[in-house]
């Protein structure tokens, strides 16, 4: 296990760099040079009673090799991992974390339009987007329900952000995933990682990356009690949830995994193991918006399913991530088209949407993660 606050091997970081470049070409290299007061972007406050605490590390799994890139000899995940902190003052003079370190902005800036096109090639500080969370602050004593996050197919962790600060703002750890390979770009010990991902997978690529991700998760839950952060950790309560891509690792994980209590499906597809999902006897809370392209696809994948569902109006896939609240900003600067808004958030009022969201997740795991109250005690017959 690694732990690190700062980047390493910057030289192959920025190796990483200039190949990207390359692959995208001169276009995209040249758009990338940041014009004259590029917009600055905010993250929404979590709503919770308590500040939130960031630590990052880094796992190595020895039992088995990186398919995306065999020549590593060891598949390396990332993690961030936030929890309540100890209190407002307890966090003075730990610095809130920058979204993205300066390598993986610079990354971030060529690689997001080949990723989610419509997003600008110029003209916005990807690296000035602050996090809530504080790094290395002191946790809230006690041990708290744990849930793992895995991220839409060509996002790193990062974007899930926002609904992991809210939910460690109301007391869980939330252990945020990435998946090296077919994350946006995830900056390692051993150097930057690119994804080898353009466009929709191929049903090939598809299983190999979800296949990929429960093994991420499943590795990951049996490394938590290594961690410093794991006196503050009830591995007894665990749940899963994910976006897109995370969200079918996340089902497929609470599917084939006792240690797994209940999970959420942000919009994930569930039509790569049918008889698996078919036989979940856990609890599932789905969500999807009326503005997904592959609507059919989804509905066929979830039909027959015992869960909850929510239907969310007037929003987009990527609605689910961080980009419901970067992009309205992109479109407020200029920067992203009405068109483009549509097709990545929606043309709704995408706060509102978070809100709900929020509100829908914390309130399920809440319930299913909850201790059983203790027995109530026997009074003594009077003498």
């Amino acid at each position: 296990m690694t732990q690190h606050s700062a980047p390493s091997r910057r030289t192959v970081a920025k190796g990483a760099l200039l190949g990207a470049a390359a692959l995208l070409g001169p276009a995209a290299a040249s758009a990338s040079a940041a014009a004259d007061g590029p917009a600055v972007l905010r993250l929404p406050a979590p709503t919770g009673p308590h500040p939130v605490g960031l630590r990052t590390f880094v796992l190595a799994d020895t039992s088995r090799d990186d398919p995306w890139e065999p020549a590593a000899g060891v598949r390396e995940v990332k993690l961030g991992v936030l929890y309540p902190a100890r209190s407002a003052r307890a966090v003075r003079g730990f610095p809130r974390a920058p979204q993205l370190t300066p390598d993986e902005a610079q990354l971030f800036a060529l690689l997001a339009p080949s990723v989610h096109p419509g997003l600008p090639k110029a003209g916005v500080d990807w690296g000035a987007v602050l996090t809530h969370g504080h790094v290395d602050a002191p946790p809230l004593p006690g041990r708290r329900p744990v849930l793992l996050y895995s991220p839409g197919g060509g996002d790193s962790r990062t974007l899930g952000t926002t609904l992991a600060e809210d939910l460690a703002s109301h007391g869980h750890v939330v252990v945020l995933v990435d998946h090296p390979g077919d994350a946006s770009q995830v900056e390692l010990p051993s150097g930057m990682r690119v994804t080898v991902l353009r466009g929709d997978p191929d049903p090939e690529t598809f299983r190999t990356m979800i296949d990929t991700r429960v093994a991420d998760l499943r590795f990951v839950l049996g490394r938590l009690g290594d961690l410093p952060l794991a006196p503050v950790m009830d591995l007894g309560r665990i749940g899963v949830h994910g976006h897109s891509a995370g969200g079918t690792a996340a089902v497929h994980a609470l599917a084939g995994d006792d240690r797994i209590t209940a999970g959420v499906n942000l919009e994930g597809h569930l039509d790569l193991d049918p008889d698996l999902v078919a036989g979940l006897d856990r609890p599932l809370l789905m969500f999807r918006t009326d503005g997904f392209e592959f609507a059919a696809r989804l509905e066929r994948s979830w039909a027959g399913l015992p869960a909850r569902r929510v239907l969310l109006n007037d929003a987009g896939h990527w609605v689910f991530s961080d980009y419901a609240h970067l992009v309205p900003q992109l479109q407020a600067a200029g920067l992203v088209t009405a068109g483009a808004r549509t097709a990545l958030v929606g043309p709704g009022d995408t706060a509102a949407t978070t809100a709900l969201v929020r509100r829908g997740v914390r309130a399920f795991f809440d319930r299913r993660l909850r201790v059983p109250a203790p027995p109530a005690r026997s009074r003594r017959a009077p003498q």
